[in-house]
């Protein structure tokens, strides 16, 4: 049985463009997905990049296009300005790893909510409320907000080292259990074609 490893952040915009495509794509192959949120600015840090207020005006430029036209190809809506953005991430991502050690709901459509709550609805994903919201909404029980905060603040830290050390270097990144590595949503269909075995 195939297997991937998907790492992420709620704040990554192209996370959230990726919609649930990774979930049917990994149906469609029999596969298993490994859901490790991280801290995605401190893996910038660590491998290279940049956050986007650090970023060359030329790269935010083309940043200010590819995500508009990346959001029409996907058929999403997206605010390139989002009310809260970016927000301390840490409350939603360990509420995905409390989701996922816990199951009863959708993994994708959990962390597909929390990305639209961010990039259409204007919503802070840091509050308490917000995440019980998105939980509900993927059919997960709403307490799992306050459940094991410590054991995933561990997890959450340890996808980070994890991450970096199977060659991830940004978000969404996508490995396969043979260690192909699939960097952007836009790599999803090269994922798909790669588990076919045309790649």
């Amino acid at each position: 049985m195939p297997h991937i490893d998907y790492y992420f952040s709620t704040l990554s915009p192209y996370a959230y463009l990726a919609g649930t495509r990774l979930a049917e794509i990994a149906a469609k192959h029999g596969a298993t997905i490994n859901y490790k949120p991280l801290d995605l600015p401190a893996l910038f840090q660590r491998t290279g990049g940049q956050l986007p207020k650090d970023r060359h005006p030329n790269r935010m430029s083309y940043r200010a296009q590819e995500l508009p036209r990346q959001a029409k190809k996907s058929g999403l809506h997206l605010n390139m300005k989002p009310a809260h953005w970016p927000m301390n991430a840490a409350p939603s991502c360990y509420a995905i790893i409390a989701a996922g050690n816990a199951g009863g709901g959708d993994m994708g459509k959990l962390i597909h909510a929390f990305g639209r709550s961010i990039w259409v609805d204007d919503k802070d994903v840091s509050q308490d409320d917000m995440v019980r919201e998105c939980l509900t909404e993927a059919g997960f029980d709403a307490a799992l907000a306050d459940k094991d905060m410590l054991t995933s603040a561990e997890t959450y830290a340890r996808n980070l080292e994890e991450a970096i050390i199977a060659g991830a270097f940004g978000a969404p990144f996508y490995i396969t259990d043979d260690g192909q590595q699939f960097w952007g949503q836009d790599r999803l269909d090269d994922l798909d074609a790669y588990l076919s075995g045309d790649l």
